[in-house]
């Protein structure tokens, strides 16, 4: 009799468990247009329904870009090789951040495109700086630190522009 109660008890909490699953797992991935469950409303989820071969067909094309840009850096020689190696690097680095922005479609992705451009102008400026010498040198990786720091000063002022019209609120 203790073990017939006993099973009627289990078998009544796996049904209530399971009864308790199915809708919950109806509303996250029905078909509505309003609630939380919504992925027009959310960028990152639609990230993922995205087409992935056309995410990775451009991918598979920057990647193939920056391997013939680097290809074409072979050849020279010097501080003008270096120079050609950190455009190559950095058209690739900002070419992908492009591609993750128009995929995800947030602010944050967009600062990071934004960072990536200043990165990559700071590290060519600085490798162009390696054909001067003494003063003129120091004065032009001064000069090129300080463009990134704007660059980077702007990025951050746009991202929250952006965060800020995209959230509805306003700041007094």
């Amino acid at each position: 009799m203790k073990m017939n109660t006993l099973y009627a008890a289990l078998s009544g909490a796996f049904l209530l468990g399971a009864a308790t699953l199915v809708p919950a797992q109806s509303t996250a991935t029905g078909n509505t247009a309003t609630g939380a469950g919504n992925t027009a409303a959310h960028p990152v989820k639609n990230a993922k329904a995205a087409s992935s071969d056309d995410y990775r067909a451009d991918k598979d094309r920057i990647e193939a870009d920056a391997k013939a840009a680097k290809e074409k850096c072979k050849s020279m020689t010097g501080n003008a090789k270096d120079v050609c190696q950190a455009e190559a690097k950095g058209q690739e680095k900002v070419a992908k951040a492009e591609l993750e922005a128009k995929r995800k479609g947030t602010p944050h992705s967009q600062y990071e495109v934004d960072k990536a451009k200043a990165d990559a102008a700071y590290d060519v400026a600085k490798e162009k700086c390696d054909d001067q010498q003494g003063k003129e040198k120091s004065a032009c990786k001064k000069q090129a630190k300080a463009d990134k720091d704007k660059a980077m000063a702007d990025a951050k002022s746009h991202q929250k522009t952006a965060s800020n019209t995209s959230s509805g609120s306003t700041k007094k």
